[in-house]
This record gives structure tokens, C-alpha cells and sequence, in this order.
């Protein structure tokens, strides 16, 4: 039971022991609760569920760090602290998916970056763990660190593509096109790609003859564009921080730039920032 309290107080003790990463997490966790409370106002209860899932997902890199017993740079700390704000607050209650359309673009970038920089450092701490007899050369590591950051973008994929087929919602975004290519519109039925071309508007017609311009400018894809895309560009994150940690385990840990993004582990006589009543 003394055990089950000491991690829960251990949780935003450890905050306080990093004052650039406690600051960051004081202030998105005010404008959490701030607009938390417009939404119960507007009677908006299901933004009030993703404001209190946003304020429990802003413990979990210290959760991490107590329960793996790994030390997370404050750069890498800030940033997926940042990141969990922009995804639920900025893009879904503040709808910034909808008024920037680059907005999902940038966050799956750095999401590939830094799922990158995780399967990095998992590698990394297997690698030095003396009682592991592991020993990977920086291209192999660099590889399943890429693996890695591309199956979590894929799973996330799945999810999103799980999401809007069961449960109505759409998180694959629609993209609108003015040109497409498919066999099934080739006149002969055969296996040609039929091309159309100039396409100005999207047509809904109903079972009972309805019909309804959407007055979209062009044809309306119903996510591929978006799915391929969100993995394009976590390609690219996840290849430009497997390079990083490549050249970083190459000059044996003297990079500037992955050190601020690839966690150690904890060596086991060194404590936790805990006060000085939790260690007594």
C-alpha cells in the first residue's frame, strides 16, 4: 500500500525536479481545465471526456519514466506534452483539422519522429544493459527503430479505419480531387485503368431519386488519400530520426541533436527526484 502511494505522489513530484518540463505541463494543464470548463458549460460532454483523457495522457511520460526506470530528456518530455495538446485540444475540440490542413500532416510528421526516437531507444538501452549479452551494430538499430515508428503509424491507421467503419465517426479525412483512374469504369470490363479527368462536382443520388450536388469542386475520396499521406509523411519522420540515432550510436553517444530525444535507462543505485519525507 506505501508502495501504491509513493508512485502516485511520485508523479508530479518528479515534474517539479524538471522546472522547463513542469512549466510546460503547469500551463497546458490550466488551458486543459479552462477550456474543460467551457465545455461543461456548453453541456459539450463528450469534449469533456477528451479534455480529462488529455490531462490523464500528460502523466504518462513520468509514469513511464517511474515504472520502465528510464530518464526522459526535457526536449523529449516538452514535445510529446505539446503534441498530446495539439492533438486533442487544438484538433479535435478546437477543430483545428478542419481550419488548418496541414495541421494533421505536421502532427503525424513528429508522431514518426518520435516513435521513432522511442523503438531507438529501446534498442539502445537493450544494447548497453551489461546483463544482456545484445550487441547491435548503429545500421541495425537504425533499421528497427524505422520498423518500429512505421508499425505504429500503421496500427494507427487501423484504428482510424476501425473507428469510421464501426462506430460512424470519421477520422480518415476526405480529400477532394479533380482527377482518378479505375478499371471498373473501363467500357470493355477489362483490367485498364479508365481515366477521369476535369472532374468538377461530387453527386449523391438516393434510393428514392433524390439527387443532391455537393458542390465540392470535384470528386470526394473517401480517405485513401489521407491514409496514404499520414504514413508518407511518418516515413519521412521516422527516416530522419533513424538517421539521426544512426550517426549517434556511429560517434558513441557525442550527437547534439538525438541526446534531447533518446532516453536512458536508469543505472540501479540512482534514485528517483522523490522529497526528501518520500525517501524516508
Amino acid at each position: 500500500m506505501r508502495k501504491r502511494e509513493k508512485n502516485r505522489k511520485y508523479l508530479p513530484e518528479n515534474l517539479k525536479s524538471k522546472k522547463p518540463v513542469f512549466a510546460v505541463y503547469l500551463m497546458l494543464r490550466i488551458l486543459v481545465i479552462l477550456v474543460m470548463i467551457a465545455q461543461i458549460l456548453n453541456k459539450n460532454y463528450e469534449n469533456v471526456y477528451i479534455c480529462l483523457l488529455t490531462l490523464v495522457l500528460f502523466l504518462v511520460p513520468s509514469f513511464i519514466e517511474r515504472k520502465l526506470r528510464v530518464e526522459l530528456p526535457d526536449t523529449l518530455e516538452i514535445i510529446i506534452l505539446i503534441f498530446i495538446f495539439s492533438a486533442e485540444i487544438l484538433g479535435e475540440i478546437r477543430e483545428y483539422y478542419l481550419l488548418f490542413p496541414f495541421w494533421d500532416t505536421l502532427l503525424h510528421t513528429i508522431n514518426g519522429f518520435l516513435f521513432a526516437a522511442i523503438g531507438f531507444s529501446l534498442v539502445n538501452i537493450l544494447n548497453e544493459n551489461k546483463k544482456i549479452s545484445l550487441s547491435l551494430t548503429p545500421g541495425y538499430m537504425a533499421v528497427m527503430a524505422f520498423c518500429f515508428s512505421m508499425t505504429i503509424g500503421v496500427l494507427w491507421e487501423f484504428f482510424e479505419w476501425s473507428m469510421d467503419t464501426w462506430a460512424g465517426l470519421d477520422m480518415q479525412k476526405d480529400t477532394v480531387m479533380t482527377a482518378f483512374q479505375s478499371v471498373m469504369l473501363d467500357p470493355g470490363g477489362h483490367n485498364i485503368p479508365f481515366k477521369v479527368r476535369d472532374v468538377v462536382d461530387t453527386v449523391l443520388v438516393y434510393s428514392d431519386g433524390t439527387i443532391r450536388p455537393l458542390g465540392l469542386g470535384g470528386y470526394l475520396d473517401l480517405g485513401l488519400q489521407d491514409t496514404m499521406m499520414d504514413l508518407l509523411v511518418n516515413f519521412i519522420g521516422a527516416v530522419v530520426f533513424s538517421f539521426i540515432g544512426y550517426f549517434y550510436i556511429k560517434s558513441k553517444g557525442k550527437g547534439r541533436v538525438a541526446k534531447h530525444f533518446i532516453p536512458r535507462a536508469m543505472e540501479a543505485d540512482e534514485e528517483f527526484s522523490l522529497p526528501v519525507s518520500e525517501k524516508e
